[in-house]
């Protein structure tokens, strides 16, 4: 069942939940990779379509909320630096480090900004040649190209007050990781298609085939979750486990060429901490040699006391699966989007910021309610 023209439309929508229903006869635990899918479900309310044998769990695939609290607690200390212009995307600036954000920063009198590319930093750079200034390159192999020309066009032009503070991270070494865990309830995987769009999917036939799991690479509409989601169901109820391509309308399997091509130039691939997974082998990008001098973590070496995680947020259960938000005690109580305890309360790709402003939180509200008064 194919649908071109309308991503949205409702009947489409319950005849795609009816197809799951027929076809579902056990429990299935299936898991988004991306968060802009996690904002697609909650806003559109697909769990409610789905049969309740059917159970989707939100995965970390929010570039933003899997950045490490102490590259957060860097960045802060270089945009509070006289000589640097800071400059990152909009929904980093209230993900909470250690003690402060970049929005406290700024606050401070640090000279922060938003810009919409890398490009319009390293613009920034060339016309403020006093200053250093710096990109937060954070993202999944999507922001990876941008970043990367970036660089090859500062190296290219001859721009030495420009560099990345890099957060780049990989989805196949993440779900690798998350597969390996004793502790993992995902039996499918509906795979980011913005990633594939320039990765392409062939990197995920060997997990398929090592841990025996279905991967649908899958579209961000509704429809094109639903139909994902039945894709899945399908495999599972046959006992198959493939690498399909839902979202065959812009993703291709070998991906981007080009665009792969600018990344391995630039980038080689190295161990990352990730935010509530801790430290996952071959698992971001980071500078090749002949970039190194961009580098913003070696510009600016570090400084100050270990970063710890507030006690009272439980992001890293999250974003393995293991937790919905509406299950943490301090979600729309301790931690809002005002005053936020981790970055998926934040991030424009965060679970709990979708649960928060598309009426999730009703759930938490509503178990409150029924708690016996002492």
């Amino acid at each position: 069942m194919k649908f071109v023209s309308e991503y949205r439309d409702p009947k489409a929508a319950g005849q795609l939940a009816q197809a799951i229903r027929r076809k579902v006869t056990r429990s299935w635990t299936i898991m988004e990779i991306c968060g802009g899918q996690t904002h697609t479900i909650v806003k559109s309310g697909l769990e409610e379509l789905l049969p309740k044998e059917v159970t989707l769990v939100h995965g970390p695939g929010c570039p933003v909320c899997v950045t490490p609290i102490e590259l957060i607690d860097k960045a802060v200390a270089i945009a509070e630096r006289p000589d640097v212009m800071f400059c990152s995307f909009g929904d980093m600036l209230r993900v909470p480090g250690s003690s402060r954000s970049l929005f406290d920063a700024k606050a401070g009198g640090g000279d922060v900004r938003i810009v919409y590319s890398p490009l319009d930093a390293l613009k920034l750079a060339k016309a403020n040649p006093a200053k250093q200034v710096v990109f937060f390159a954070v993202g999944f192999e999507t922001t990876a190209p941008a970043n990367a020309m970036s660089v090859w066009q500062a190296d290219h032009d001859g721009v030495r007050n420009f560099s990345l503070l890099i957060s780049h991270v990989l989805v196949p070494p993440a779900m690798e990781a998350l597969l390996s865990s004793e502790n993992c309830l995902v039996q499918g995987f509906l795979a980011a298609g913005h990633v594939c769009t320039i990765m392409g999917y062939e990197e995920y036939f060997p997990i398929a085939e090592r841990y025996k799991v279905p991967i649908v690479v899958t579209g961000f509409e509704p429809l094109d979750i639903l139909e994902g989601v039945l894709m899945i169901v399908d495999q599972l109820e046959s006992r198959r486990h493939e690498v399909e391509n839902q979202y065959s309308r812009a993703v291709r399997r070998e991906g981007n060429r080009p665009a792969q091509q600018r990344i391995a130039e630039v980038f080689e691939i190295a161990p990352r901490q990730w935010r509530g997974l801790g430290e996952i082998p071959a698992s971001g990008f980071r500078l090749r040699e002949r970039f190194r001098k961009y580098d913003a973590d070696l510009r600016f070496p570090a400084s100050g006391e270990p970063a710890e995680e507030s006690p009272d947020c439980i992001s890293g259960l999250i974003l393995q699966g293991l937790k919905k938000p509406h299950e943490c005690a301090a979600f729309g109580v301790k931690c809002t989007p005002e005053n936020p305890l981790g970055a998926p309360m934040v991030s424009s790709e965060g679970a709990c910021a979708a649960y928060y402003h598309y009426g999730r939180r009703q759930e938490r509200e509503n178990t409150r309610a029924e708690l016996p008064v002492a």
